[in-house]
């Protein structure tokens, strides 16, 4: 009986190798060639919410902005008392004589009490000033917290001391209740009890008191990040070249530092969204007749039991937006880390 010879078994491991090279090649070589953004952007795209939820936001934005062009060709401002000036808008009792909050083809959503301002263009310029104002807030916020967090984490040392016991003297505060109890007092030092407040004055007043107490949880947070980083063979590679503070931080840790400050940013700018709209609700914010998404709310609050009308359109956009924002966050965070991806 022969042996068997060797051609019986060779064609078999390489038929099995060249089968496990044809069925990884593809994916391998794919996420060869492909940047850690590209590989982010090809996941974020996989998300149909992630997705959506971007082009809401954008579309909010949008509206934002080209504002004042919407209200020109819809042929309204938010600031004329049409229910007064037009003899049948409004009723005996202050609320409009049509239907639904006087919805019609004239109004589109309809006119508000007592005042009879047109509320669609007063929402297109509330969703304009609300927006700027807290994009504004986030961008400082941010900017302020990586600043300190990566300084308060690469040096170290007292710096880190320092600047830890400042984070947590401001997280110790309650945020809401300063918000309601200083602003007036803010508000004191620059305008006379008697006197009218400026709106400028009421929005850096509210952008200065929000990012003063807002930029202590990303400072924290990206401090924690830095001297996790600090200690890798990559920074002590840098350091033992020469390179300089400078270009250790911008060409080192930031780039390191990218995924946390996206997903922060995504996840900060809703939250001063509705912390923005509160304080003009309750009153310490910004003040009816400029538009703002917290105004109408709380000009609607009292009206409600004889006409809620009034008081869906800001809240439903509102909640949309801030959902929309939200959704994007997450769907963000999952693309920019999928280990994160439940």
């Amino acid at each position: 009986m022969t042996p068997p010879t060797p051609s019986t078994a060779a064609p078999l491991e390489v038929t099995d190798e060249s089968t496990e090279k044809q069925t990884a090649s593809p994916s391998s070589k794919g996420n060869e060639s492909r940047s850690p953004g590209q590989l982010a952007w090809r996941r974020f795209k996989r998300d149909r919410t992630g997705v959506a939820s971007a082009i809401i936001v954008i579309l909010f934005f949008v509206i934002g902005l080209a504002a004042p062009l919407i209200s020109k060709l819809y042929g309204k401002d938010p600031y004329t008392t049409y229910g007064l000036n037009t003899p049948g808008l409004l009723g005996d009792n202050g609320f409009p004589a049509k239907p639904n909050g006087g919805i019609d083809s004239e109004f589109w959503f309809g006119i508000d009490p007592q005042l009879g301002r047109d509320v669609f263009s007063f929402l297109l310029y509330a969703i304009r000033n609300s927006l700027l104002i807290s994009t504004a807030i986030t961008l400082l916020v941010m900017i302020f917290g990586v600043v300190i967090g990566i300084t308060a984490g690469y040096l170290g040392g007292k710096t880190d001391w320092f600047l830890g016991r400042v984070i947590d003297i401001l997280l110790a505060f309650p945020q809401q209740l300063f918000f309601v109890a200083f602003t007036p007092v803010i508000l004191s030092l620059f305008v006379p009890a008697n006197e009218d407040t400026p709106t400028w004055i009421v929005v850096v007043s509210l952008i200065t008191l929000l990012v003063v107490f807002g930029w202590a949880s990303i400072a924290r947070l990206l401090r924690g990040q830095v001297l996790a980083l600090r200690e890798r063979e990559f920074i002590e590679a840098a350091k033992v070249t020469g390179a300089s503070p400078a270009r250790i931080i911008f060409k080192e840790l930031l780039p390191n530092l990218w995924t946390p400050i996206l997903i922060q940013g995504t996840l900060l700018l809703p939250a001063m969204v509705t912390t923005e709209a509160g304080l003009a609700f309750i009153g310490v914010g910004m003040q009816d007749p400029t538009p703002d998404w917290g105004v109408m709310l709380g000009y609607a609050a009292g009206f409600y039991q004889n006409d809620i009308t009034f008081l869906l359109f800001p809240g439903i956009t509102m909640v949309i937006f801030v959902l929309a924002f939200n959704l994007l966050g997450d769907s963000l965070r999952d693309a920019l880390d999928p280990k994160t991806k439940r």
